[in-house]
Order: C-alpha cells, then structure tokens, then sequence
C-alpha cells in the first residue's frame, strides 16, 4: 500500500511523492487525512536545517502532528469505527522514509489507542488540538499559577490566553512585537509591550520562541515569579544573572503534550468553555505545499497554515 506525502528530501527541498506504508496490524486504523497543518515551530527548523539532533532525526523524512481524518479501515482490537473522524497526533507507518512527525500524509496507518475521536463539528479545527494541548500542559505545570502575561501572539499565543481563561484565569496580557499578529484577540488586551507598565506578574508564558525571552520577562516579574518556557528553542537561552537573583525567579520548561492534555482540550470544547474557531488563517492544497510552507513559515499574516487532503488520498 502506498501513499501520497509530505516528504523533506533536505533541508528546504520538499516534495508531494508516493512513499510506501506498512502493512496494517491487530489494533491499527487505516485512516484517510482531510486534513493537516504546518507547525512554524519544529517543523520550520526541519525545514532550515536547524533543529538540534536527538533520536530518530534525518532526512528524508514525513513532517506533521497535526492530522484530521476519517478511518478507512480497521484492525481486531483498534477500538474505533469505519468513518470515524479522528485526531492524529503522528504516525510512524513509512517503509523508506522517517516520521518525524509522520502525519502529512494522505492515507496513514496508526495504532488506534493513538488517535483521538472528534465530533464532526470541530471538523478542521481539529488540527489545532496538539498545540492547544501543548498550551494546556504549559499552562497546567505542577506549581505555577495561570499566567498574568503571555509573550507572543501566534497561533500558540492565542490558544494560551483562551485555554488560560477557559480554566478560570482573569483575562492576561499578551505581548506582540509584530503589528501584524495583534488582532485577533478575544477578551483580553494584546500590546507590543512597551505599553505595559507592570512589574509584578507572577507568572510569565513565553510563546515566541525568542532566545532572549528571559531578560526582557524578569523585570516584570514579581518577587518569586516565575517564567515558564513554552516555545521551542533552535539556539542556546541565557540570561543576566543578577536581575533573576533579585527577584529569586524560577524558570520552568514545559515539554511536549500528553494524551491527558488532548483530553482536557477536547472536555473543555464539548463543555463550551473553549472555542477553538477564528483560528485558521491559511489553507491550500497537498499539491502546493512547496508554496504552502513558505507561507507559513515566512508571511507574519499567516498564523496557521493548514493543507487539505480529500482530494489526494
């Protein structure tokens, strides 16, 4: 069985090609992808070459954690239903090329504990559960409180301030340098920060991914507050000491989201306390995603990006 995908050749090199899938086994879905979005986080360092090594990484490879679809086909023990739409974190099915993360593709095979039921009116924006539960978890770290400011208003910046007020937080304030990324705010202030006059936010949320977070954040931090890293960070951080060292400052990193997460996103969605619409600013074919990418990863006006599969699986 073969399929069409998203294939990293190299860095900057990308291509729409068949690539081979294994074989379903007892508790797999075969599922068909409508749907999947472009990370700018760790996939546009894939795309540039300037992600860190770790296990696993090499080209050629098949991006993507964020897949919706519909299952084709089910194996004796997956759990899940024929037309099912679903969730797809990853998918690691490919017999010649590396799933890092595995889910661009038009038809996958996954093992069906893996993936996550959606109604059919969450449809599309479905695809925004992995970073909507990236900022649960960032927001849900044992021992820090909900955040008084967020630094970023991207897609993940955005998703921070709506889940933060979903579990019961006042409204925060978001920072945004970029004029271009400051709209879309719903029920709480965005500002480039100079604006913002506070020094007593206990708790810090970066989503920018900037290197030099730390030293613009501890100024406005109140004694014993706390900055929790929630991008993802291609370069070394640092940091001016003596400033952390006055305001006894801690700084917490949060890693990647667990299944708990997607199933706290998903409670509050049905619940009504989270809406995950208005989110979405670009959509394009698998065929251009050449185009598509460098869209996402270059245009400030695009927030997320997100390919369509229907008529290529």
């Amino acid at each position: 069985m073969n399929t069409h995908a998203i294939v990293l050749e190299k860095p900057e090199t990308i291509a729409l090609r068949d690539v081979g899938l294994t074989a379903p086994q007892p508790g797999d879905a075969v599922v068909d992808v409508l749907w999947s979005g472009i990370s700018t986080g760790t996939e546009k360092m894939l795309w540039d070459g300037t992600m860190p090594t770790f296990p696993g990484m090499g080209y050629p490879l098949v991006p993507g954690y964020e897949g919706v679809g519909r299952v084709r086909e089910v194996t004796d023990g997956c759990g899940l239903s024929e037309g099912q739409l679903v969730f797809v974190p990853g998918a690691r099915c490919y017999e010649d090329v590396r799933p890092l993360f595995g889910a661009s593709a038009a038809r996958v095979v996954v093992g069906g504990k893996k993936v996550y039921p959606v109604s059919e009116t969450l449809g599309r924006d479905a695809v925004l559960l992995a970073l909507a539960a990236t900022a649960h978890h960032a927001l849900t770290l044992p021992g820090v409180a909900l955040p008084g400011l967020i630094v970023g208003h991207g897609v993940v910046g955005r998703l921070l301030a709506r889940i933060a007020m979903a579990l019961g937080a006042d409204a925060p304030t978001v920072w945004e340098i970029n004029p271009a990324r400051r709209d879309g705010a719903t029920g709480y202030a965005v500002t480039n920060g100079d604006d913002d006059d506070r020094r007593d936010y206990a708790t810090i949320i970066d989503a920018s991914g900037d290197p030099a977070i730390i030293d613009r954040c501890v100024p406005r931090l109140a004694r014993g507050g706390q900055i929790v890293l929630a991008g993802f960070y291609g370069t070394p951080l640092s940091f001016t000491f003596p400033p952390a060292f006055m305001r006894e400052a801690s700084i917490r990193i949060a890693a990647e989201f667990q299944p708990g997460d997607v199933n706290a996103v998903l409670d509050l969605v049905t619940a009504g306390k989270l809406d995950l619409s208005g989110l979405i600013s670009n959509q394009a074919s698998a065929r251009d995603a050449n185009a598509a990418y460098r869209t996402a990863f270059n245009d400030p006006a695009c927030t997320k990006m997100v390919l369509t599969w229907e008529k290529d699986a």
